[in-house]
């Protein structure tokens, strides 16, 4: 069982004997309180669309969801959800006003035309040149790219959440991607458990740590060197 420190951080070990850091919402509330004012912004599937539950104060987000529900927020808890109303990972969701629901087509008009101010989507490498990978796991025989690849080439920034880890204990940020890879040098942010980083080319820049995790532990758990004060 973890135990949570006053400002949210979870300090637990997951019986590792290692802080285990941010839990997911708080993955996705760090990276959320990137976005900027007036920005579209498009949440994949997995812990990215827990980014609308985000309180970014008076900022003004659009998020966008490619199966056309343009304008939502939060994700409702059961009893209060419209049982048609979905984000792209299925979870029932609100609308804010001025809201939109639009053809897939549609949906895909607006990525394909650069109006995506960033794309936040899962992976399961990362590597130290922006290449990102997200559609096929390593000995599968299929694999399914879907509109990653549309969001990866015309968004005008892709932002990526991730554990630091696999359940082996294996880096997912690296030097290099091993898996099949969705785009190559398009990755500005990535948030994982651990805390914030930045691709540099030859490494990763330390934006944050989370609570509880040490430079060195965090270095300790990624395949590429890990920089401060870049």
């Amino acid at each position: 069982m973890q135990a949570y420190a006053p400002d949210g951080a979870s300090q637990g070990t997951a019986g590792t004997g290692r802080p285990t850091g941010w839990d997911r919402q708080q993955m996705a509330d760090r990276l959320a309180r990137e976005f900027q004012d007036g920005w579209i912004v498009n949440l994949g599937v997995g812990i990215p669309t827990l980014c609308s539950n985000t309180d970014i104060g008076d900022r003004a987000i659009t998020y966008h969801a490619e199966n056309g529900v343009i304008g939502y927020g939060p994700v409702l808890p059961a009893g209060e959800e419209d049982l048609h109303l979905v984000n792209a990972g299925g979870q029932n969701v609100s609308l804010k006003p001025g809201a939109a629901i639009v053809h897939h087509a549609d949906s895909f008009g607006i990525i394909r035309s650069g109006r995506i101010d960033v794309t936040v989507m899962g992976a399961y490498e990362v590597s130290a040149g922006g290449d990102f990978a997200n559609w096929k796991v390593g000995g599968a025989k299929g694999g399914g790219i879907g509109g990653a690849m549309d969001l990866a080439a015309c968004a005008q920034r892709v932002f990526i959440i991730l554990e630091h880890t696999t359940r082996k204990g294996e880096p997912r940020l690296v030097r290099h991607c091993a898996l099949p890879v969705t785009a190559r040098g398009v990755v500005k942010l990535v948030a994982t458990n651990l805390g914030l980083f930045a691709p540099m080319g030859e490494g990763f820049a330390v934006r944050e740590l989370a609570p509880g995790i040490t430079l060195d532990a965090a270095r300790a758990a990624t395949g590429a060197p890990l920089f401060e004060g870049r």
